[in-house]
């Protein structure tokens, strides 16, 4: 019984290690990092044929860094991201009407923006100031009022003919 237990112990730890151990000995390989691998330089003639072999694990002097490669591509500049377009691209461009770039296109997308966020401003109060807000109810003018109804009254007119006077908000 006691040799079973042992036994069991030392199939289950020697399961549970086997995993790193076939990844230590390189029976489990690993494959390339899709979002790591680069193409190397073309191969070139050297001018000087008297050069020597490169050592192992040196960095080839005609490719750059990763980051200055991605640099480059995400931006656009050196490399062949900033070599004159082609005749294609220029067609392509033409057609497309991206020749013609209006200049003013961040001016414009700032006011429209800025006009929307002014819209949207009261549902924002609203929403962050839930309390009720203070409903300003219209003034009557009592003095104005008072005269508008004396003199519809003396014409003979009804009470609600005529604007009735407000006082007005500032």
């Amino acid at each position: 019984m006691m040799i079973r237990s042992i036994a069991l112990v030392a199939g289950a730890v020697f399961t549970l290690g086997a995993c790193d151990v076939a990844e230590t000995f390189g029976i489990d390989r690993q494959g390339p990092d899709e979002f790591a691998v680069l193409r190397h330089a073309p191969l070139t003639v050297p001018p000087d044929f008297r050069l020597r072999p490169p050592e192992p694990g040196t960095v080839r002097p005609q490719e750059q860094p990763r980051r200055e490669s991605a640099r480059q591509t995400l931006t656009g500049a050196g490399g062949s991201g900033s070599a004159a377009k082609s005749a294609g691209e220029t067609a392509l461009l033409s057609k497309m009407g991206g020749a013609k770039v209006d200049s003013s296109f961040r001016r414009r997308i700032d006011e429209e923006t800025a006009e929307l966020a002014r819209k949207n401003r009261r549902l924002l109060d609203d929403l962050i100031f839930w309390e009720d807000r203070e409903t300003h109810a219209t003034v009557v003018d009592a003095a104005a009022e008072s005269k508008r109804l004396r003199e519809n009254e003396a014409l003979g007119k009804p009470p609600t003919e005529g604007e009735t006077p407000t006082i007005q908000r500032r």
